[in-house]
């Protein structure tokens, strides 16, 4: 176990590093519907799976409500907000943009793509997570390997994500104390539990197909 939580450590920068870069690439700013473009073409989330989804950051209340009054959200008598048809059509041209993209700056990678889905496959659900909400991601009919790797990475976060957020609060830590948290015995606690559980969809790998998948994603950073 120490060489899949070392891994699992060594990787976790180079999976937000190669997300963040192919953002860059895209040229798009982040938002709401961008954040969630593989999931709600899926299935709706609420106010409560945006919260854990987004577990630092400040209240979406604001955002949501900017996106329900100009049509490009609905939310149902349950709570449940849903894509319109203004919405999937803003998703299906990202959608297109990213394959361009994917096309330009990430070609011959679909054995990582196939990689990382195996991986994102075994990751655990952790009850009340964001993974759960997140993934399987969507992928549209026809997707070109480099667009399967960025959505499959985008959702594949949420694990290590999943991890530090059962790790903080095991600790007995709320997200804005583990957020201003310095370095430190209790620091590294948390580290080394964020570690031990975000090895555990790696360990269906073999040590040779480890070294390929983060030798493959550094290559794109």
């Amino acid at each position: 176990m120490p060489k899949l939580r070392e891994f699992a450590a060594e990787i976790a920068p180079v999976v937000d590093a190669a997300h963040v870069n192919f953002h860059a690439a895209a040229r798009l700013a982040p938002g709401l519907l961008n954040d969630l473009r593989h999931t709600l073409p899926l299935r709706p989330l609420t106010r409560a799976n945006l919260a854990t989804i987004y577990r630092y950051a400040t209240d979406l209340g604001g955002e949501v409500a900017a996106h329900l009054a100009d049509g490009s959200l609905k939310e149902d008598g349950s709570g449940a907000l849903h894509l319109t048809p203004k919405a999937a059509a803003h998703v299906e041209t990202l959608y297109a943009h990213h394959a361009e993209t994917a096309a330009r700056i990430w070609p011959g990678v679909a054995h990582l793509a196939i990689q990382v889905g195996r991986i994102l496959d075994a990751a655990p659900r952790l009850p009340g997570g964001a993974l759960e909400l997140m993934a399987p991601p969507y992928e549209p009919p026809g997707a070109p390997p480099g667009l399967l790797l960025f959505n499959r990475l985008a959702a594949l976060r949420y694990s290590r994500a999943d991890a530090h957020a059962a790790a903080w609060q095991a600790a007995g830590l709320t997200a804005g104390e583990v957020v201003n948290l310095r370095s430190g015995p209790l620091h590294a606690e948390i580290e080394h539990a964020t570690n031990v559980a975000a090895a555990e969809p790696y360990r269906m790998l073999t040590e040779r197909e480890r070294a390929d998948l983060l030798t493959g994603l550094k290559a794109l950073i």
